[in-house]
């Protein structure tokens, strides 16, 4: 690998240096009202036709021959930037864009008329505005980040009130979701009603669902890369929200203007400090509480142009409490996410910027109960150190090259207990951790072949070893535990090697129209165990193993992309194919409460998946009525040795069809209007088709894995929000929201009651539907000064 990187950069060096003298010009792309960085600014020379956007911290850099140009810089919602430069030497021009003076929603609107679908290279990336978002219908007034790009095609709801997300046919667990290039292990709050990303913290949002870089891995389906804001350097601001169960607050200002800055988000609920007073003594939520909250913190300092540090992080809790004073007996679950980044960026020269990153990543769960004297804990959780350095390389304008290497320090805890009575404490065995090393590296070029073809490719070396101490536990087909090989500290138990290749080809057919295609291949070495048809904290995060392989993946699509009328509208249409190796489920009859003093994947059992399909999708994105309409028609299957007798069966995430409509009207500069409707096909579920009694008991006969639908799914939420007098130094807004509208009684789960009489050795056995929402209103109020 590292042979195959040094004749790559001489080659790309030695082309660069031969054939014509050139000269750079390069910069920082900023908001002037607050000094953000503008990520993906596009970066534009009109005469000649090319172009570069601004990387991840707003830098770009372009190398052309000595001449004149009109250099222009755009950037949605912002005016453009433009001037004529006489290029003869190298120049360093840092950019800051101004809002549009009128700033309308239908001015913002219509500056995001570009054709940036049809030019890029990477099919499966979608970049969404956070303010598109903030106009979406909001659940009990909370916008979520991740209920929102289920709203575009390839990309799936867990089902009612989840925020985990399904993939192209992949798991939860097989998304990469980070937030400042921090791993977010579990992203959800009130069990899965809401994600742990609170918006107003949020400045860029990119998914990446298909032909994913090099500079990505360690999932086999998606990566969510969320940026924070880093703080507005110019001036104090405050701004908020209350809601019908939350408030939400944000700081942000200078340290230094123009050099240094911060910004701190809280958000907590408090509908349990609310509905206490309310609730009857006799009633059986008594004593029942939950609360989420969650806190977003980053601070940054510019030394120079060449020098910027970065401190952020990340803390939220959610907590259900339950308390029986008269049988005393309580319970306490809280579970939550830790991350922080540290991030130094240095520029070498014009055409070399390194960013340095060192994050820590803590997932845990745990469970606490009490009665009397007794005590029982039982907790879950998984821990990362990360290192890594990448650096971006532009040698010509035509090529964009990324490289770099990363470590991660994985300790796993699958669960483990502690029990006592007393004084007494029983014994359940040791806590048993997992530890491994996680090693990557890569290379990826963007690069220019013609005019109409462009290309991305790219290659990844990995490498994953789990190592000591550690003790595994052998068993007989009995099942009990009959020997004990113990490893010690740093030694090396197993070893995983893999060569990654990454391509994505766009051909321009003309200036309104492109075709693209990919292949990737991913590895990824940690698994995620679920015993349930959504993620939920008690699921647990186990790596590769002697025993677990790693997952693999092999994706490839193709896709046509069409603009209309000036690029007002947006059109696609894309098919793809995806192999899964190496998936891992519990055996039948296990669950994750048989860890405990045992080896998690003791109980796992392995298969095989596949998925295809194809994605439509139609967006307007100029005027006062904007929106897009996305659908996707898909297969999603899973093949275990071990379960439904070795026969190939539907995903429990399996969705034949999934359509989602999102429309927003602006009616006036203070009142504008939004929808969203979305249909999908039921879940697929496993139930009992026959029922027999032997010996006055009652055993259940169930059909094939996965071989019920529940009901379709389907909602309409509308939304109004009507913006106040804005102030100088003060603006606000009302936000009206009503989620499922028409009151449909969407299907969570299905039970079993018998209303036969036992003692008469009759059954009637019935199905029952358990919903979760009935329609709901709810308001926000807004605030900004």
């Amino acid at each position: 690998m590292i042979k195959f990187y040094y004749i790559f950069f001489v080659f790309i060096f030695l082309s660069y240096n031969l054939f014509s003298q050139k000269y750079t010009v390069s910069g920082y792309v900023r908001e002037k009202s607050t000094g953000e960085s503008l990520i993906g600014a596009n970066v534009y020379i009109k005469n000649i036709s090319v172009g570069t956007t601004a990387n991840h911290y707003g830098f770009y850099s372009l190398t052309l021959a000595k001449g004149e140009y009109d250099f222009t810089v755009s950037f949605i919602g912002y005016k453009d930037y433009t001037q004529h430069l006489v290029l003869n030497k190298d120049i360093k021009l840092n950019v800051s864009l101004e809002e549009n003076a009128i700033t309308t929603k239908e001015i913002i609107i219509s500056g995001e008329k570009s054709d940036k679908n049809v030019k890029n290279v990477n099919s499966g990336t979608v970049n969404i505005p956070i303010e598109t978002i903030k106009n979406l219908p909001a659940f009990l007034g909370e916008v979520d980040i991740l209920k929102s790009i289920q709203l575009l095609p390839g990309v799936q709801s867990a089902g009612e009130g989840n925020s985990g997300f399904y993939v192209r046919g992949g798991g939860p667990d097989q998304n990469l979701i980070l937030l400042d290039e921090a791993v977010v292990y579990n992203a959800s709050h009130l069990f899965g009603f809401f994600s742990v990303f609170n918006a107003d913290a949020v400045k860029d949002i990119n998914l990446i669902k298909g032909g994913m870089p090099a500079n990505y891995g360690g999932r086999l389906s998606s990566v969510l890369d969320i940026s924070m804001k880093d703080g507005n350097n110019q001036k104090y601001d405050v701004e908020g929200g209350i809601g019908l169960i939350s408030s939400r607050l944000t700081v942000q200002g200078p340290i230094i203007k123009d050099t240094s800055s911060f910004i701190v988000t809280a958000r907590r609920t408090y509908i349990d400090v609310l509905v206490e007073p309310f609730v009857k003594n006799t009633s059986k939520l008594k004593g029942t509480g939950y609360y989420f909250y969650d806190v977003n913190m980053k601070a940054n300092y510019r030394f120079s142009d060449k020098d910027k540090l970065f401190l952020s992080g990340y803390f939220g809790r959610d907590v259900f409490t339950y308390k029986n004073k008269k049988d005393g007996f309580n319970v306490r679950i809280p579970w939550g996410n830790t991350t922080t980044s540290l991030r130094w960026n240095h520029l070498f020269s014009d055409k070399l910027f390194l960013n340095t990153t060192a994050t820590y990543s803590n997932y845990k769960f745990e469970f606490q109960s009490e009665q009397s004297d007794f005590e029982f804990k039982l907790f879950s959780g998984v821990t990362d150190y990360n290192f890594k350095v990448d650096f971006n390389y532009f040698p010509t304008v035509r090529h964009n090259i990324k490289f770099g290497a990363n470590y991660i320090y994985h300790i796993f805890i699958p669960s483990s207990a502690t029990a006592r009575i007393g004084g007494t404490d029983f014994d359940t065995g040791k806590i048993l951790k997992q530890y491994a090393n996680d090693y990557a590296i890569y290379v990826n070029d963007e690069f220019d072949v013609t005019d109409k073809l462009k290309i991305n490719a790219g290659i990844r070396g990995t490498m994953f070893q789990q190592i000591g101490p550690f003790n595994r536990y052998k068993k007989n087909e009995s099942g009990v535990i009959v020997d004990t090989i113990m490893y010690s500290k740093g030694k090396i138990i197993a070893e995983y090697k893999h060569i990654e290749p990454r391509i994505s080809i766009r051909y321009t057919l003309n200036s309104s129209s492109s075709l693209k295609a990919s292949y990737t291949q991913n590895y990824q070495y940690i698994h995620l165990a679920s015993v349930s048809s959504v993620s939920l904290p008690t699921d647990i995060w186990v790596p590769s193993s002697d025993i677990v392989k790693p997952q693999f993946a092999t994706l490839y699509s193709f896709g046509y992309f069409k603009n209309f009328l000036d690029n007002m509208f947006e059109t696609s249409v894309e098919v793809y194919y995806k192999t899964m190796e190496n998936q891992i489920d519990y055996k039948e009859g296990a669950s994750p409460t048989d860890d405990v003093g045992d080896n998690s994947d003791n109980n796992f059992t392995f298969g095989s998946g596949k998925s295809y399909g194809i994605e439509l999708f139609f967006k307007k994105k100029a005027g006062n009525f904007t929106g897009w309409i996305g659908y996707t028609l898909s297969k999603t299957t899973r093949l275990f040795a071990e379960i439904n007798n070795g026969k190939e069966y539907p995903a429990k995430y399996d969705r034949t069809h999934d359509l989602s409509v999102v429309l927003s009207y602006e009616l006036s500069k203070k009142w504008t209007f939004s929808t969203v409707f979305i249909y999908a096909t039921g879940s697929a579920l496993t139930l009992p088709i026959a029922r027999y009694m032997i010996d006055s008991r009652i055993i259940n006969e169930y059909g094939p894995r996965n071989s019920f639908r529940m009901a379709p799914y389907h909602r309409m939420d509308i939304s109004a929000t009507y913006a106040g007098k804005q102030h100088k130094r003060y603006q606000s807004s009302w936000n009206f929201a009503i989620f499922n509208v028409y009151n449909r009684y969407n299907p969570y789960f299905i039970y079993f009651v018998d209303e036969g009489n036992l003692s008469e050795a009759t059954s009637n056995p019935k199905a029952k539907q358990v919903s979760l929402f009935p329609i709901l209103p709810s308001i926000t109020w807004n605030f900004k000064f």
